[in-house]
C-alpha cells in the first residue's frame, strides 16, 4: 500500500514559503539600499506627491466644483492617495524591467536563493516606499486644508486599505515587468495606467458622466478605492443613490478587488520567476 505523506508535503511547502519570505527580505533590503546611491529617486519620491497635491488641489480645484459647497481639496485628497498608488505600479514595472535589461535577474538566479524571493522582495520594498509616500502626501494634505473627519480609527483603516491596494497593484507591476526585456520597453508600457486613473471618480463625481463612461468609471477599482477612502476619512463625495454596487459598498469592493488580484497574480508571478530561474 502506498501512503501519501501529506504532512511532509505541507511542511516542505511551509519551509519553501519561509525561505521565499526570508530571501525576499534580503532582496527588499537590496532595493531600498540602492536609494542611498540615487538621490534623484529620493527627491522624486518626496517631490512627486507634493506636486500632486499642489497642482491638482489648487490648479484644478480653482475650476472644479463638487457641489454643496464642499471643499474640493478634501474631496480630492483620497483620490490622490489612490492615484499615487496606482501610478506607482509603473515604477515597479520599470524597476523589474531594468533589472532584466542589465542582467541583474540572471545574477540573482545564479544565487542560492528561493525562486520566489525576487517578486516578494520587490513588492515588500514597494510597500515600504509607498508608506513613506503616503505619509508625505498626508502631511501636505493637512497643510492645504484636508482633514480626516471620522477619527483616528477610521483614518488608520483607510491607510491600511491603501497599503493593501498598493501591495496588490505592485504585483501587477512586477509581473508585467518580468515579461519585458529592458527598461525602455517598460517605460513605453507605463502610460497605459494613466487612463485607468483618469476614468474614475478621482477628480470629479461619476454621476455627471455620459452613461457608458459612468458605468466604466463606477466599476473601475480605482473608483471603489477612492470612494472607500472618502467614506473612511469622512470626506465629501458620497456616491449617488443609484450608483453601482462597488460605489455603494466601496470598502468591501476594494478588499474584494485586492484579494482577487493577489489570488491571481502572486502564483502567476512566482511561477513566471520560477520558470525563468529554470531557464524555461
Amino acid at each position: 500500500m502506498t501512503v501519501i505523506d501529506t504532512a511532509g508535503t505541507g511542511n516542505r511547502g511551509l519551509i519553501r514559503l519561509g525561505h521565499g519570505l526570508s530571501d525576499g527580505m534580503m532582496i527588499a533590503y537590496r532595493n531600498l539600499s540602492q536609494l542611498r546611491h540615487s538621490p534623484g529617486a529620493i527627491i522624486g519620491t518626496i517631490a512627486f506627491p507634493l506636486a500632486f497635491v499642489l497642482l491638482f488641489g489648487y490648479v484644478f480645484g480653482s475650476a472644479i466644483s463638487v457641489g454643496d459647497g464642499a471643499n474640493y481639496r478634501e474631496y480630492l485628497m483620497p483620490g490622490l492617495f489612490v492615484m499615487g498608488i496606482t501610478m506607482g505600479t509603473m515604477s515597479s514595472m520599470i524597476v523589474v524591467a531594468a533589472d532584466n535589461g542589465r542582467g541583474v535577474m540572471d545574477r540573482l538566479r545564479s544565487m542560492p536563493i528561493a525562486r520566489s524571493a525576487v517578486p516578494f522582495g520587490q513588492t515588500a520594498s514597494d510597500l515600504i516606499i509607498a508608506a513613506a509616500t503616503l505619509a508625505i502626501m498626508a502631511a501636505t494634505g493637512l497643510l492645504v486644508g484636508w482633514r480626516a473627519q471620522n477619527g483616528l480609527g477610521s483614518a488608520v483603516a483607510a491607510f491600511g486599505l491603501l497599503l493593501l491596494l498598493q501591495y496588490a497593484m505592485s504585483w501587477i507591476g512586477v509581473y508585467i515587468g518580468s515579461l519585458v526585456k529592458d527598461e525602455e520597453a517598460g517605460a513605453k508600457l507605463g502610460p497605459v495606467m494613466m487612463p485607468v486613473t483618469m476614468l474614475s471618480n478621482v477628480f470629479v463625481p461619476t454621476d455627471g458622466m455620459p452613461t457608458v463612461l459612468r458605468v466604466i468609471a463606477e466599476w473601475n477599482p480605482v473608483s471603489a478605492a477612492t470612494a472607500a477612502c472618502r467614506e473612511l476619512f469622512g470626506n465629501p463625495g458620497a456616491p449617488a443613490a443609484d450608483a453601482a454596487w462597488p460605489l455603494a459598498h466601496p470598502v468591501l469592493a476594494t478588499v474584494g478587488w485586492c484579494t482577487l488580484l493577489l489570488a491571481v497574480l502572486v502564483p502567476l508571478t512566482v511561477r513566471r520567476f520560477s520558470r525563468a530561474h529554470d531557464g524555461g
